[in-house]
């Protein structure tokens, strides 16, 4: 994986291997959403500081980071279910149990290959712009619609008329793909 930062790229190995783990159990691989997402699809142009995922069963997953060697911190400062590996600086959280709320197409999303790590699943890159419109009509992130429209400039053969449904569904109707299109 070149073009990636190599703190990212030791994550998403990480995050493999914990789905190697759940998927050896009978689970479904664990989702990543958030900003994880969106480092992946712009190849590090906009990086993160977590792994958010999205998986019906956080106690298995959990199971997965601590057979992985990452730990749990405590106290002031520290996000009640993150969970840290001592040699990253890439914290990892679970962030629901469904994904976008039921809304986002399960067939859409992307089964990324790490080699003898194993695979990741991503979310779709239509339902990370979706998100980040929704974040950003929400008036409580007017930092998102960049982030939205620099992924869609980046993916241009993104399923247009998918994208715009999500983006109409995310906002209330109050945005729609025209909205990435403004420079």
């Amino acid at each position: 994986m070149s073009g990636y930062r190599p703190a990212f790229e030791a994550g998403l190995r990480l995050l493999a291997r914990a789905s190697e783990l759940m998927e050896r159990r009978g689970f479904a691989r664990p989702v990543l959403v958030g900003g994880g997402a969106v480092e992946l699809y712009t190849q590090s142009a906009v990086t993160t500081g977590d792994f958010d995922v999205v998986t019906p069963r956080q106690e298995a997953f959990e199971e997965a980071l601590l057979q992985l060697g990452f730990v749990q911190p405590a106290g002031t400062g520290h996000v009640p279910n993150g969970w840290l590996h001592p040699e990253l600086l890439l914290g990892f959280e679970v962030v629901a149990s469904t994904l976008l709320d039921g809304a986002a197409d399960p067939n859409r999303l992307l089964l990324l290959d790490m080699g003898d790590d194993g695979r990741v699943s991503i979310i779709a890159v239509e339902d990370v712009i979706a998100d980040r419109m929704g974040q950003y009509a929400s008036g409580s992130a007017p930092d998102m619609l960049e982030q939205a429209r620099a992924l869609f400039a980046l993916h241009r053969d993104a399923d247009v008329q998918y994208l715009d449904a999500r983006i109409r569904y995310e906002t209330a109707g109050s945005h729609g793909i025209a909205d990435l299109k403004q420079s």
